[in-house]
């Protein structure tokens, strides 16, 4: 059997998140740090590179049990591999996931506020306590993404399993952060409104419903998390 499984869901932002654009040219007294923009619409976007990359080092270091001594991309463990790809060593396999940019989905509620703010930092030079400000661009808390994400079902038999990783690594981003400066706050994500669709692919309505239970796992969050 081969055919995708399209995986929707909504990317709630719970705490202002910031995932960087370019700063070459901004002009004295602008944000030092903005956020990545869509070039049409200048609305903030999510990178499909982002929450790639943030799902596969939660995993794989979830699996590998050692966050000190991360494996290379090409030992990762044989899920990791087949769900995000890999191409070093002797073996290039194809990724099964393929993430699109996520772009905002509920821009009316933030007519009022617009859809980022503007956070003002200092750090503190230790021996001097010279304050040296800077200004970073956040994502609004509520702000919401519209995710979607291609499933390439290329072995029947390894479907469940891949969803079983698919949600564990959902899971450990919620627990985590998505973006820049996590440790300070920054970040904290929750996934809602999940949506399963099969493409070109005859898969029993019952074992769509089991997999979607399976990614739901990944969605629930705890109560201190939710807005």
């Amino acid at each position: 059997m081969y055919g995708k499984i399209l995986i929707e869901f909504q990317l709630k932002v719970l705490t202002g998140m910031h995932i960087g654009g370019s700063d070459a040219f901004s002009a004295i007294g602008a944000v030092d740090k903005p956020v990545i923009r869509d070039p049409l619409t200048n609305e903030p976007i999510l990178p499909g590179s982002s929450l790639k990359g943030k799902m596969r080092t939660l995993l794989a270091r979830a699996i590998c049990q050692n966050i000190l001594k991360m494996p290379d991309f090409s030992s990762d463990d044989a899920v990791v591999k087949r769900l995000f790809g890999c191409a070093g060593g002797d073996t290039c396999i194809h990724t099964r996931l393929q993430f699109s940019d996520a772009f905002v989905c509920n821009q009316s509620e933030f007519s009022a506020i617009g859809l980022t703010e503007v956070k003002a930092e200092n750090s503190i030079n230790r021996s001097t306590s010279i304050a040296n400000p800077r200004q970073i661009e956040r994502v609004n808390r509520g702000v919401r993404f519209a995710v979607t994400i291609a499933y390439d079902v290329v072995n029947e038999a390894e479907i469940e399993e891949d969803f079983e990783a698919i949600s564990r690594a959902m899971k450990l981003l919620q627990y985590d952060y998505l973006g820049g400066h996590g440790t300070r706050g920054y970040g904290r994500v929750g996934f809602e409104a999940l949506q399963l669709t099969p493409l070109e692919c005859p898969i029993a309505p019952e074992r769509l419903e089991g997999l979607r239970n399976t990614l739901q796992k990944g969605c629930d969050q705890l109560e201190f998390q939710r807005l």
